[in-house]
C-alpha cells in the first residue's frame, strides 16, 4: 500500500513539474507568437498578399529548411537522449565534451552548407523553390535567400544551446529564445522596411537569430558549459549522435520537401499563392506550437530519462497523460479556428486583403487547421520513440505520410477534384463565391493533402507504438476523444449561433466590431467548452485542478 501511495504521489509530482514547464513554455510561446501578429498585421498592411511577400516567403524556404535539418529537430532529438544519459549518470566531462565537439561540427557544416546555397541560389530559386516566379521576383527572392543564410549558421550553434539547458530540465531561456528570434524580426519591420522595402524582414530575421542566440548565455554560464573548438571525430559519442541524427534528418527532409512542392505548385497558381499558403500555416501554427510544440519539448527529457531507467510504465503514462493534454486543447482549438477564422483575418489584415484574398487565406487556413490536432499529437507521439533512441520508425511513418501528401497535393490541386468554396460555404457558412473558385480549390487543396499525410504518419506511429509498449492507455484516449468531441461541437454551435446573432444586432464594422466581437465570442466558447465537460465529468479537468491546487486526485 505504501509502495503503491508512493508512485502515485511520485506521478503526481511528475505531473506537476510538467504542467508548471509546459505553462512556462506555453506562455513564453505565446508572447512570442503575439509579437509575431504584430509583424504580421505590418506585414500586411505593407505588401498584403502580393509578388514582393511571395518573394520572402520563398526566399525563406531552404535556409528554414537547412536550419530544421542540422540544427533543430533533427539535432535536438537525437543528442537530448544522449546528453541527459551523461547528466544522469553524473558524467559531465563526457557530456561537455559531447556537446563541444557537436557544436563545432554542426557550425562548420553550416557554414559549408550555406556558402553552397550562396552560390546555387539563382537556380535553386528559378527551378526548385518557385519556378512560377517572374524575373523581378526571382532576383528578390535570390537576394532575400543569401541574406537569411547567415540566420542559419547562427540557428546552428543556438538550436544545441537549446537542447542542453532542455536537458538540463531548464525551460525558460528557450522559451524566450524565440521571443527574441521575432523581436528581431519586429524590428526590421518597423525600422528597415521603409529604406530597404521587403528586404528588411530578412536584414530583421539575422538580428533576431543573433537575439536567439545570445539569450540563452546565461542560462549556459549558470551550467558552467565547456566548449572547445574540436571536430571530435574520435569521439564515439560524437558518432552516435551523427547516426541518430540521420533518420530524423531524412524524416524532415521529407516533410520540407513536402512544402518545397506546395510551394512550387503555389507558384504557378497566380500571385498571391505562395503568401495564402503560408498565411494558413502560419496561423494554424500559433495553436499548434502553445500546445503541440510546448508539450512535446517538456515532456521530451522526462521521456528520455524514463526510458534510460527502462521504466517502461513511466513512459506510457506520461505520454498518454501529454497526449489527452493535447486532445483536450487541440481539438476545441481547431473548431475555434474555423468558425473565428474569417473575423480573425480580417483584424489582421485590416483591409490590406480585398475579399478574393481574404476567401484565398481563409479557405487554405481552413484546410490546414483540419490536421491541427494530429500535428499537435505528433510533437509527442514522434519524441516517445526518439526518447527510445529510434529515429528509423518515425522517418519511415513520414515517408507513408509523404507519398500521400504528394500524390493528393497533385490531385487536389485541381479544381475538378475539389472546389474548396462549396465545401466551405456548406460546412462553415463563411466563404462567398467570388469567381476565385479555381484558386481558391487550387491552394487549399494542398493544404488539405498536408493534412491527410500527417493524420496518416500520426495513425501509423500509434499502432506501432501501442504494440511495442504493450498499450498506450488506449481507453482513457477513447474517452478523452469522445467527450472532447462532443464539448468541442457544442462549444463551435454556441459560437456560430452568437456571431448570428451578433451580426444581426450590432450590423457595424470596423476594427472594435471586430475585436470585441472575436474576444466575446472566444470567452464564450471557452466557457461553454468547460461547462460541457464538467457535465461530462472529463478526468482531465479534474486533474488539471488537482496539479493546480496540489492535492491528490479522488481515485
Amino acid at each position: 500500500m505504501a509502495a503503491k501511495d508512493k508512485k502515485r504521489s511520485s506521478r503526481l509530482q511528475r505531473n506537476r513539474r510538467i504542467a508548471r514547464s509546459t505553462l512556462t513554455v506555453m506562455i513564453a510561446f505565446a508572447a512570442a507568437k503575439l509579437i509575431s501578429l504584430v509583424q504580421t498585421l505590418i506585414i500586411a498592411r505593407a505588401f498584403g498578399v502580393g509578388s514582393e511577400l511571395d518573394a520572402y516567403v520563398a526566399a525563406n524556404r531552404i535556409p528554414e529548411l537547412i536550419v530544421i535539418l542540422i540544427s533543430g529537430g533533427a539535432l535536438t532529438h537525437a543528442f537530448i537522449p544522449i546528453f541527459s544519459g551523461f547528466l544522469a549518470q553524473g558524467d559531465l566531462d563526457a557530456a561537455w565534451k559531447l556537446s563541444s565537439n557537436l557544436i563545432t561540427t554542426i557550425f562548420t557544416l553550416a557554414l559549408v552548407i550555406s556558402a553552397a546555397v550562396f552560390l546555387l541560389a539563382p537556380w535553386l530559386v528559378s527551378n526548385v523553390v518557385a519556378p512560377g516566379f517572374d524575373a523581378a521576383t526571382t532576383n528578390d527572392t535570390v537576394d532575400m535567400m543569401r541574406i537569411l543564410l547567415l540566420s542559419t549558421i547562427i540557428f546552428a550553434v543556438s538550436g544545441i544551446f537549446s537542447g542542453i539547458l532542455n536537458s538540463h530540465q531548464h525551460f525558460l531561456l528557450p522559451a524566450l529564445a524565440p521571443i527574441m528570434f521575432d523581436i528581431g524580426i519586429l524590428a526590421g519591420v518597423l525600422f528597415l522596411l521603409p529604406t530597404f522595402g521587403v528586404h528588411g524582414i530578412a536584414y530583421g530575421a539575422v538580428l533576431g537569430a543573433a537575439l536567439h542566440f545570445s539569450i540563452q548565455l546565461p542560462g549556459l554560464v549558470r551550467y558552467r558549459m565547456r566548449w572547445r573548438f574540436e571536430l571530435g571525430f574520435d569521439n564515439p559519442q560524437l558518432w552516435r549522435v551523427i547516426r541518430l541524427m540521420l533518420p530524423r534528418i531524412g524524416g524532415l527532409g521529407v516533410f520540407s520537401l513536402n512544402f518545397l512542392v506546395m510551394n512550387n505548385i503555389a507558384s504557378r497558381l497566380g500571385v498571391g499563392s505562395v503568401s495564402a499558403l503560408d498565411w494558413g500555416w502560419r496561423l494554424m501554427q500559433i495553436p499548434q506550437t502553445l500546445l503541440g510544440t510546448a508539450m512535446g519539448i517538456v515532456i521530451f527529457p522526462t521521456l528520455a530519462a524514463l526510458s534510460e531507467m527502462h521504466d517502461l510504465n513511466g513512459k506510457r503514462d506520461a505520454m498518454s497523460g501529454a497526449l489527452r493534454f493535447i486532445l483536450v486543447s487541440s481539438i476545441p482549438s481547431a473548431i475555434g479556428l474555423i468558425v473565428l477564422g474569417r473575423p480573425l483575418i480580417s483584424l489582421l489584415e485590416r483591409g490590406a486583403f480585398d475579399a478574393s484574398a481574404s476567401a484565398l487565406v481563409y479557405s487554405t487556413l481552413s484546410m490546414f487547421t483540419i490536421g491541427l490536432i494530429v500535428h499537435s499529437a505528433l510533437e509527442v507521439i514522434a519524441r516517445s520513440f526518439y526518447a527510445d533512441k529510434d529515429t528509423l520508425t518515425p522517418l519511415f511513418a513520414a515517408l507513408g505520410g509523404a507519398a500521400i501528401n504528394l500524390v493528393a497535393a497533385f490531385l487536389l490541386s485541381d479544381l475538378r477534384t475539389v472546389d474548396a468554396s462549396t465545401f466551405l460555404n456548406s460546412a462553415a457558412q463563411m466563404m462567398p463565391t467570388i469567381g476565385l473558385q479555381r484558386e481558391i480549390g487550387n491552394v487549399s487543396g494542398l493544404a488539405l493533402a498536408n493534412s491527410l499525410g500527417v493524420m496518416f504518419e500520426v495513425l501509423t506511429l500509434l499502432f506501432i507504438l501501442r504494440r511495442r509498449w504493450y498499450g498506450i492507455g488506449e481507453n482513457a484516449l477513447a474517452r478523452t476523444l469522445l467527450k472532447t468531441l462532443v464539448a468541442s461541437l457544442v462549444m463551435g454551435a454556441a459560437i456560430v449561433l452568437a456571431d448570428t446573432l451578433w451580426i444581426a444586432a450590432a450590423p457595424g464594422r470596423g476594427l472594435a466590431f471586430t475585436m470585441m466581437r472575436l474576444i466575446m465570442e472566444a470567452v464564450l466558447g471557452v466557457a461553454v467548452f468547460v461547462i460541457v465537460a464538467l457535465l461530462l465529468k472529463m478526468q482531465e479537468a479534474n486533474e488539471l485542478w488537482s496539479i493546480v491546487k496540489r492535492v491528490p486526485v479522488a481515485e
